[in-house]
Protein backbone atom coordinates (compact mmCIF):
# COMPACT_ATOMS: atom_id res chain seq x y z
CA UNK A 1 0.00 0.00 0.00
CA UNK A 2 1.18 3.61 -0.29
CA UNK A 3 1.53 6.18 1.72
CA UNK A 4 -1.72 7.78 0.61
CA UNK A 5 -4.07 4.44 1.39
CA UNK A 6 -2.47 4.26 4.87
CA UNK A 7 -3.07 7.89 5.31
CA UNK A 8 -6.65 7.01 4.14
CA UNK A 9 -7.11 3.76 5.85
CA UNK A 10 -5.53 5.55 8.92
CA UNK A 11 -8.07 8.60 8.78
CA UNK A 12 -11.54 6.47 8.62
CA UNK A 13 -10.18 3.67 11.20
CA UNK A 14 -9.15 6.16 13.42
CA UNK A 15 -12.60 8.47 13.09
CA UNK A 16 -14.47 5.04 13.38
CA UNK A 17 -12.80 3.74 15.92
CA UNK A 18 -12.93 6.75 18.68
CA UNK A 19 -16.53 7.39 17.60
CA UNK A 20 -16.76 3.64 19.30
CA UNK A 21 -14.65 4.40 22.09
CA UNK A 22 -15.38 7.60 23.08
CA UNK A 23 -18.26 9.19 20.78
CA UNK A 24 -16.21 12.75 20.41
CA UNK A 25 -12.96 11.98 18.59
CA UNK A 26 -9.23 12.80 19.50
CA UNK A 27 -9.15 15.32 16.82
CA UNK A 28 -7.67 15.06 13.23
CA UNK A 29 -4.28 14.62 13.08
CA UNK A 30 -4.53 12.21 16.40
CA UNK A 31 -7.22 10.46 14.63
CA UNK A 32 -5.05 10.14 11.24
CA UNK A 33 -1.67 8.54 13.64
CA UNK A 34 -4.35 6.50 15.87
CA UNK A 35 -5.61 5.03 12.92
CA UNK A 36 -3.04 4.23 10.97
CA UNK A 37 -0.74 2.45 14.27
CA UNK A 38 -4.21 1.09 15.24
CA UNK A 39 -4.22 -0.85 11.06
CA UNK A 40 -0.75 -1.91 12.34
CA UNK A 41 -1.47 -3.36 15.73
CA UNK A 42 -4.66 -5.22 14.53
CA UNK A 43 -2.48 -6.30 11.18
CA UNK A 44 -0.22 -8.06 14.70
CA UNK A 45 -3.29 -8.92 16.18
CA UNK A 46 -5.26 -10.64 12.92
CA UNK A 47 -1.68 -12.55 12.46
CA UNK A 48 -1.04 -13.45 15.93
CA UNK A 49 -4.50 -15.57 15.09
CA UNK A 50 -3.66 -16.73 11.91
CA UNK A 51 -5.65 -14.84 9.71
CA UNK A 52 -4.65 -11.97 7.22
CA UNK A 53 -3.53 -8.46 8.05
CA UNK A 54 -4.18 -5.43 6.33
CA UNK A 55 -4.26 -6.34 2.72
CA UNK A 56 -5.00 -2.90 0.83
CA UNK A 57 -7.74 -0.61 0.80
CA UNK A 58 -10.39 -2.86 0.89
CA UNK A 59 -13.34 -3.53 2.99
CA UNK A 60 -11.43 -6.39 5.15
CA UNK A 61 -8.76 -4.52 5.98
CA UNK A 62 -11.04 -1.42 7.38
CA UNK A 63 -12.24 -4.28 9.92
CA UNK A 64 -9.16 -5.34 10.73
CA UNK A 65 -7.64 -1.28 10.99
CA UNK A 66 -10.71 -0.86 12.82
CA UNK A 67 -10.38 -3.03 15.47
CA UNK A 68 -7.25 -2.22 15.62
CA UNK A 69 -7.84 1.27 16.04
CA UNK A 70 -10.26 0.34 18.96
CA UNK A 71 -6.88 -1.21 20.71
CA UNK A 72 -4.90 1.66 20.36
CA UNK A 73 -7.34 4.06 21.41
CA UNK A 74 -8.58 1.99 24.70
CA UNK A 75 -4.83 2.19 25.33
CA UNK A 76 -4.49 5.39 24.75
CA UNK A 77 -7.59 6.58 26.93
CA UNK A 78 -5.72 4.58 29.41
CA UNK A 79 -2.76 5.97 29.30
CA UNK A 80 -3.49 9.77 28.79
CA UNK A 81 -6.89 9.84 30.56
CA UNK A 82 -10.26 10.96 29.18
CA UNK A 83 -10.44 14.57 28.44
CA UNK A 84 -13.51 16.08 29.13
Amino acid sequence: MGIISWIILGLIAGFIGSKIVDKHGQGFWLNIALGIIGALVGGFLFGLFGAGGVTGLNIYSMIVAIIGSVVVLLIYNAVAGHRV
